[in-house]
C-alpha cells in the first residue's frame, strides 16, 4: 500500500509570507508520528494542505498514494481533528455524530459505539454547549472515527485535557496504531510526545529539521556523560588532546559531550585519575526540541 501520509517537495504561499517550505516527510502504518515545530512553524497550514481544506504552492501531500480531494472513500480512509472540531452549541454530543455519520453512509450503532470507546457514553444525550475543553476533543476524536479509517491526522488532541485524560489519550492512540493505523499529531506536549510517538518530525520556518524515530533522535542527542572528582580536570585536558568536546560544569566537574562512559573508563584507568562520579547526562524531548529549532522555553 506504500506510505498512509507522503509529503513531498510540499510549499504555501500567502502573499509575501512563505508558511511552508519544500517540506517533505512520510508516516508508515502502524506509526504515531509526532508533528513537532514552535508556533508559527507551518504544523496547521501543511496539515490543512494534506486534508485539501488549502491548495498547496507547489509539491504534493498525498494520503495512501491520493490526494484528499481524489478520495474514493474519504471517510474509510483517513479521519482528523483540527481546531477542536466544531460542534453546534444547541446539538447533543450524540445528535452531532449522527449528522456526520448520515453524510458519510454510517449508521447510529458506531455512534454508540464510538461514544463509548471514547468515554462519552453518560455524556452523549447533553448539549455540546455544556461541554468541556477535554470533552470536546474526546468527541472530536470520535467524529475522526466514524468511518474506521486506516489514517488519522490531529491537531493538538491533548489540548484541554487533565492528566487522566492525556494517560487516556496516549493508551487510545497506541491502541489505534497497534492496529495498524498510521497516526499523525501535532502536538505542543513534548513529554507526552515522548512518551506517545514512534516517530518525530520537527519543523521550524516551513522547513524540515529532522524527521527521525524518536529512539534515535534521542540518542544523536544525548546530554554526553558528567563526570566529577578530583582530578576531572586533568581528565579533560587528555580528553580534549584526543579531540573530545568537554566543558566545565561547575566545581570539579566536566561533561564530555562525544565520548561513551566506557572510553572515558578507559583514559581513566590508563591515565589512573581519581573521580567520584561518572554518569550519562539526561536530556529530555523538550531539550533537544529546542536545540533543533534554536528557540527557548517561555511564552510564545
Amino acid at each position: 500500500m506504500g506510505n498512509a501520509i507522503e509529503v513531498v517537495g510540499l510549499s504555501k504561499r500567502f502573499g509575501d509570507k512563505l508558511a511552508v517550505d519544500d517540506l517533505s516527510f512520510s508516516v508508515d502504518f502502524g506509526r504515531i508520528v509526532g508533528f513537532l515545530g514552535p508556533n508559527g512553524a507551518g504544523k496547521t497550514t501543511t496539515l490543512r494542505a494534506l486534508l485539501g481544506l488549502i491548495n498547496a504552492t507547489d509539491g504534493t501531500a498525498t494520503i495512501e498514494g491520493r490526494a484528499f480531494t481524489s478520495l474514493p472513500e474519504p471517510a474509510a480512509t483517513v479521519g482528523a481533528v483540527l481546531d477542536g472540531g466544531m460542534f453546534h452549541p444547541g446539538r447533543s454530543g450524540r445528535n452531532h455524530l449522527r449528522t456526520l455519520a448520515r453524510a458519510s453512509g454510517v449508521g447510529d450503532a458506531r455512534v454508540d459505539e464510538l461514544l463509548e470507546l471514547v468515554q462519552l457514553k453518560q455524556d452523549g444525550g447533553r448539549r455540546t454547549k455544556g461541554y468541556s475543553l477535554g470533552m470536546r476533543q474526546r468527541l472530536g476524536l470520535a467524529a475522526a472515527l466514524l468511518g474506521d479509517p486506516r489514517v488519522l491526522v490531529l491537531d493538538e488532541p491533548a489540548n484541554g485535557l487533565d492528566p487522566q485524560g492525556i494517560r487516556w489519550l496516549r493508551d487510545f492512540l497506541r491502541s489505534l496504531a497497534a492496529e495498524g493505523r498510521a497516526v499523525l499529531v501535532s502536538s505542543h506536549v513534548l513529554a507526552e510526545v515522548a512518551q506517545t510517538a514512534d516517530d518525530v518530525v520537527v519543523i521550524h520556518r516551513g522547513r524540515s529539521i529532522m524527521q527521525a524515530p524518536l529512539d534515535q533522535l534521542m540518542a544523536q542527542h544525548a546530554g554526553g556523560t558528567r563526570v566529577a572528582g578530583p582530578d576531572a580536570a586533568r581528565l579533560g585536558e587528555l580528553l580534549r588532546a584526543d579531540g573530545a568536546t568537554v566543558r566545565e560544569d561547575g566545581g570539579a566537574a566536566i561533561v564530555v559531550g562525544d565520548r561513551s562512559g566506557e572510553q572515558i573508563g578507559r583514559v581513566i584507568a590508563a591515565n589512573a585519575i581519581v573521580i567520584s562520579e561518572l554518569s550519562p547526562v539526561a536530556q529530555s524531548l523538550e531539550d533537544v526540541f529546542f536545540e533543533l529549532t534554536g528557540t527557548e522555553g517561555g511564552p510564545a
